[in-house]
């Protein structure tokens, strides 16, 4: 992705009002995605977006650079991300477009692009369109502009699919759920889901106001959920992102259940019915005692980079369909094309209720390593994870877990911090352990 003047790993994101996120900048590339979208087929493109107050510029921006390249736009309003893939799909469209940088703050926004297959554009389509912002732009003859409608309906039909993908012949009747929308494009939707397969439910942070998103909620921030699911004495507490592709839980008793703990009990649920057809891909920051559990239980785990992109590369390849990251970005390929955090939630409280046992019942047999992450930043352009003193200490540190933990040294792919991060069973190693590693990290960074 080095190569790349405006796209990174999830679209084009930043500080709004800051280049690129400028309404300057979203008309130009509306107009460049719908010049180089026209040559695929019928020219319609759909627009959806989280609950940022920066929406509303963004989204009129792209509208009208899309037009003057000739392509109709059907406008979805706020609306989760993954709904935006599946409702590229239904409409048949060339592509789809979501307003949104996912768990950030308000003051950031990002754009970035779904296929008509509602998977992320290739690659050699991204570059066609970075090719084609540096041309002068040029509208279409008035005859040929394209047009632009609302579609009401956006909602429903989502909340229809997610419904539909909750076992027949089952309810959550009975069931008392917190749902902790982030103030984002998941407050119009989970709820309605949930309520109208029978749950009973308390709604929280689902008040969006434009600068409330992911701010002390959500699954970045669960601790005001878990205290209000103890508070109400719910069976369980949901938190999703502020574009509705991530999700962490939260037990009865207060205890999260993270990306890794909802990979396992969906993987072991599919298993006990004999419809997992394969193994589970995590990520190199995956939990430890997720491998251990799985394997455990005679289910392939395997790791790629991380990033979703990543992880659904080696799901392809592997021909697997459940895979996720800790953070709570979980892939469920055999029903959406993209992580889902209402979906995934769907799927465990559907395992609770089939198999009538709680969330904490459900995570029995994963238990997790402890862990360790340090940062420690370095001087660009030199890489402290290739020094001979640097490799030195993890030989050292991981010939003496003798395969009862492992070390990660990573450098970020946003910032030059190498994250240094040891897990092993015994909590006394891995702070010894990845304090050691991180002070001659940065006695070679210095």
């Amino acid at each position: 992705m080095s190569n790349r003047k405006y796209f990174g790993t999830d679209g084009v994101r930043g500080l709004v009002g800051q280049y690129p996120i400028t309404p300057e900048f979203a008309l130009k590339l509306g107009w460049a995605a719908g010049k180089v979208l026209s040559k695929i087929g019928t020219k319609k493109v759909i627009i959806g977006k989280d609950t940022r107050i920066s929406g509303y510029m963004l989204e009129t921006s792209l509208e009208a650079g899309l037009i003057a390249a000739g392509i109709d736009v059907v406008l979805l309003g706020p609306m989760p991300t993954p709904a935006v893939a599946y409702l590229t799909q239904t409409f048949r469209a060339e592509a789809g477009i979501v307003i949104s940088a996912s768990h950030n703050p308000y003051h950031d926004n990002g754009i970035k692009f779904f296929s008509s297959e509602g998977l992320k554009l290739p690659d050699a389509v991204e570059l066609e369109i970075e090719a084609m912002m540096d041309q002068d732009m040029e509208c279409v003859p008035s005859e040929k502009l394209g047009k632009a409608r609302r579609l009401v309906s956006a909602d429903g039909r989502y909340i229809e699919f997610c419904k539909s993908q909750f076992p027949q012949g089952h309810s959550l009747e009975g069931l008392k759920i917190v749902l902790d929308c982030a103030n984002g494009a998941t407050y119009h939707i989970a709820p309605a889901v949930m309520q109208e397969l029978g749950a009973e439910v308390i709604p929280f942070a689902c008040e969006p106001n434009g600068l409330n998103i992911n701010a002390k909620c959500g699954a970045t921030d669960v601790a005001a959920l878990q205290r209000k699911v103890v508070e109400e004495g719910a069976d369980v507490g949901i938190a999703y992102d502020g574009d509705g592709d991530r999700v962490m839980m939260v037990d009865q008793h207060g205890e999260v259940f993270d990306g890794d703990d909802i990979v396992y009990i969906i993987a072991c649920a599919l298993q006990e019915q004999g419809e997992l057809g394969g193994g589970v891909v995590g990520t190199v920051m995956s939990n430890m005692g997720l491998e251990n559990a799985l394997k455990a239980k005679g289910i392939g785990f395997e790791r790629s980079k991380v990033g979703d992109r990543y992880v659904m590369a080696l799901l392809k390849e592997k021909g697997w369909k459940i895979g996720g990251e800790s953070s709570g970005h979980v892939l469920n390929l055999d029903l959406i094309s993209t992580g889902d955090g209402i979906i995934s939630s769907l799927q465990v409280l559907a395992a609770m209720v089939t198999s009538n046992k709680t969330l904490r019942d459900l995570g029995n047999g994963f238990v997790k390593y402890p862990m360790n992450m340090i940062n420690v930043r370095y001087q660009p352009g030199t890489d402290p994870t290739l020094n001979p003193e640097v490799l030195a200490a993890v030989s050292e540190a991981e010939e003496l877990l003798a395969g009862k933990g492992r070390v990660l040294l990573r450098k970020s792919g946003t910032e030059p911090v190498v994250r240094v991060m040891v897990e092993a069973e015994d909590q006394n190693q891995v702070l010894d352990y990845s304090s050691k590693i991180a002070q001659v990290v940065e006695s070679v960074s210095s």
